[in-house]
């Protein structure tokens, strides 16, 4: 069997050399974790050729696997999760500790095969957390726990130089056979055999064909406007500075939708952005988000302040006026403020240094423009990601401020679950480090049925009609992606 890679040229595939490898890696290391009385972490990582992470994502859920992937084009990094070696789920306010905690402890004596200083290698979490802190009931977010984060079984990295299979499994002195021998690494190494066999071809682009008519908003156009108007006089009143509200456009098509070439068209049309799938069962949640949450490092982190929005121009001397407009609109600089000095309050008290740009920028995308700033900094003791998650979730941009009362706000005027749209959803390494954005742009598809949100930043001058076409601009990102809409 042979694969492609980015040139077109055919290359060994793993059926047989590279399967051999993938056991070869993996046996002396579970030879190793079945001499020890406790559970432990096996996982080994090869090169491999490259090949199409989204056909590979598309293999996998041909094959009723679970699967997710994660895309930033702008960077040439990627990577697609297949399987669970290992979950942790959680609920409640402590999930991030949760999470972090039980994590640090599987991974504290795994044996791993790893190359040094290749990020997205190795055994790694790969998932997200809801938006509240408890799961939502509605039958959408389906698999899509409060927090729920993987173990791949089979982990495709690709950097802008190479590409990678991670393969892991957890050795119980309690499981079955299947974990604990050599076989089992050979039965992963076929699988991913299995996998590739099915991921020969590149996904090409082509034009969305599906047709898509809207089924049903939650809330509708008139009750969403009237909340907004109230939002807007609450904080006119002094009672909070911002607060977001979100709806839904329930999209019905003439067929399923093709999740693979959907995700290809993201890719496409949002170089700029991270583009993400999490297939659980029969959905996926996917998207294309602007907005990064946070990244890290050992010590040092890198996130955005993104907050205020316009339109794209029609062309170039449009684009730059919106632009000016933008960067001039008291309404969108409070709200871009209002994110700021979130980040500036959260962050001090753990940082030695923190740095934010003195003006924001415009961030252009597709169909829509943003303000942007960005902050780095260095953490006086290592944290981790999580924590760091944890004190950022929800932002301004997707909350509001003060952030208590503006979740009661939401909770009372907000006739929706958003489960994990506008969440944070990414992953972490062993050392704790690694990246999370905010998944905005997003929705939920399962067959030709679609669920799409999209939400507004409300302040004391906010135009309810102003702020509809805002969120109809925001849901286009992802529907153009998935079909075209019949009026």
């Amino acid at each position: 069997m042979t694969v492609t890679d980015r040139s077109g040229t055919a290359t060994d595939g793993p059926t047989g050399p590279l399967a051999g490898d993938i056991a070869a890696a993996l046996e002396p290391l579970i030879d190793r974790a079945t001499t020890r009385r406790r559970r432990t972490l096996v996982s080994a990582t090869v090169p491999v050729a490259w090949c199409d992470p989204v056909a590979l994502f598309g293999a996998a859920r041909a094959l009723d696997e679970e699967a997710a992937i994660w895309l930033q084009q702008e960077t040439g990094f990627g990577l697609v999760a297949i399987g669970s070696a290992w979950t942790v789920e959680a609920t409640g306010f402590d999930r991030f500790r949760r999470v972090a905690s039980t994590w640090s402890e599987i991974v504290v004596d795994a044996l791993v095969r790893a190359p040094a200083g290749v990020s997205g290698t190795g055994p790694l979490l790969l998932g997200g957390f809801g938006f509240g802190a408890e799961s939502a009931r509605s039958l959408t977010w389906s698999g899509f726990e409060a927090a729920r984060l993987d173990l791949p079984s089979l982990l495709l990295t690709v950097t802008a130089g190479s590409t990678w299979l991670t393969a892991s499994v957890v050795v119980d002195p309690d499981g079955g056979a299947a974990d604990v021998t050599a076989a089992g690494s050979r039965q992963i190494a076929q699988r991913w055999g299995a996998l590739v066999a099915g991921a020969t071809q590149p996904v090409p682009l082509v034009p969305a064909s599906a047709e898509l008519r809207i089924a049903g908003q939650v809330p509708e156009a008139r009750e969403w406007q009237a909340t907004v108007a109230r939002f807007a006089g609450a904080v006119g009143r002094g009672r909070l500075d911002k607060v977001v509200l979100a709806r839904r456009v329930d999209l019905q098509a003439d067929g399923p939708i093709d999740v693979p070439a959907a995700i290809r068209r993201l890719e496409a049309a949002a170089p700029e952005s991270t583009i993400f799938a999490v297939g659980r069962g029969t959905r996926t949640f996917l998207g294309a988000t602007p907005e990064l949450l946070v990244r890290s490092e050992g010590r040092e982190f890198h996130t955005v302040a993104m907050a205020g929005s316009i339109r794209r121009g029609a062309d170039a001397e449009e684009d730059e006026r919106l632009a000016r407009e933008l960067l001039a609109s008291e309404k969108d600089r409070e709200e871009q403020a209002i994110v700021v000095e979130m980040l500036r309050e959260t962050l001090t008290p753990v940082t030695d240094r923190l740095e934010i740009a003195r003006r924001p920028s415009v961030v252009r995308l597709r169909h829509i423009q943003h303000l942007a700033t960005e902050v780095r900094g260095r953490l006086r003791d290592p944290a981790g990601i999580v924590g760091l998650v944890e004190r950022l979730h929800p932002t301004p941009a997707v909350g509001g401020a003060p952030r208590e009362l503006a979740l009661e706000l939401i909770a009372e005027g907000e006739p929706l679950e958003r489960g994990w749209y506008a969440g944070p959803l990414g992953w972490l390494d062993r050392r704790g480090d690694g990246e999370f954005v905010v998944a905005i742009r997003s929705g939920v598809v399962e067959g030709g049925t679609v669920s799409l949100f999209a939400g507004c930043g409300i302040v004391a001058d906010s135009d309810p009609e102003r702020e509809w076409e805002e969120s109809l601009i925001k849901l286009r990102a992802l529907a153009t992606a998935l079909g075209s809409l019949r009026p």
